[in-house]
């Protein structure tokens, strides 16, 4: 569907608004995480010096730096930095049950996974890593910091309750980080994977809930209804379908830890009550950091 000039520059002065405070949340919380990181540097094929390391069991003579360890009483191996064609691609879902928020002082679902993405793009970037939005260019550099953010509050929401990353822009060397609340039909989780296992892209699946989600609160008489309209359920009791409900949404958290770890990746969930901070940590360290 082709939006009318004035509804698409409608939307892109209220991306322009949000856009500094954005950008800002988003170098606060990656200065709160792994100070002085230096990206995802590890040992591994190169031309450059890294670290001297003490040598362990199964290190070579031949690998042993013997002038390094003249100096001392211990054995030092001189460890190269990896070099590595890949780069890190950014998918948040513009789903429109991501704009669901249970509470006026808690975050929506989509603006808490732009910022945890964002944040996690500039850690990323200040390591000298390339990162970019799946499906464009990924670069290395303080300003793509600023494409990152204008790309995201500038991406159409969906139509649906729920986008899905298209396979195709997949790529060989490539690791992902895919945002989503994950609740509606989870067969593109499944198509994306067994893409990504074929061209050995690695990643990390996170899941972002608002805490109503994750504890379903609710009784009594309750319409539920979902942001497009499209699914609508109207219950007299609603605490009787809690038990139901969490039982459900463990299964899907089960399924998809098993796709992930079935396919060499990684899976979490956050909850938007909880500190921001929590998430980046762990996306960076599963990312290698």
């Amino acid at each position: 569907m082709t939006q009318a000039p004035a509804d698409l520059r409608a939307r892109a002065e209220a991306a322009s608004a949000h856009l500094p405070g954005l950008i800002l949340s988003a170098e606060r919380l990656a200065a709160m995480v792994a100070p002085g990181a230096h990206g995802l540097r590890r040992a591994g094929p190169g031309e450059d010096f890294w670290q001297y390391r003490p040598a362990h069991a199964g290190d070579t003579a031949r690998s042993i730096d013997w002038r390094r360890s003249a100096r001392s009483d211990a054995q030092f191996v001189r460890d190269r930095e990896a070099q590595t064609a890949q780069a890190v691609g950014l998918w948040v879902s513009a789903g429109q049950g991501m704009g669901y928020s249970g509470a006026p002082e808690r975050p929506a679902k989509g603006s808490r996974a732009q910022l945890l993405a964002l944040a996690l793009g500039m850690v990323l970037l200040r390591g000298g890593e390339k990162v970019g939005l799946l499906g464009q260019p990924a670069r290395a550099g303080r300003a793509q910091a600023a494409r990152l953010a204008e790309g995201m509050t500038m991406a159409p929401t969906a139509e649906d309750d729920a986008d899905a990353p298209p396979p195709e822009v997949l790529r060989p060397n490539q690791r992902l980080v895919i945002l989503s609340d994950f609740l509606t039909d989870p067969a593109w989780v499944e198509a994306l994977l067994a893409r990504a296992a074929g061209l050995g892209v690695g990643g990390v699946l996170m899941q972002v809930l608002d805490p109503d989600e994750e504890n379903f609160p609710y009784a009594g008489a309750v319409l539920f209804r979902s942001f497009s309209g499209a699914l609508r359920h109207d219950s007299r009791d609603a605490e009787g379908l809690r038990e139901a409900y969490l039982a459900r949404l463990a299964a899907r958290r089960d399924w998809l830890r098993a796709q992930a770890e079935g396919a060499g990746w990684h899976f979490g969930h956050h909850a938007t009550d909880h500190a921001p901070a929590q998430a980046l940590n762990w996306l960076y360290r599963v990312l290698g950091g």
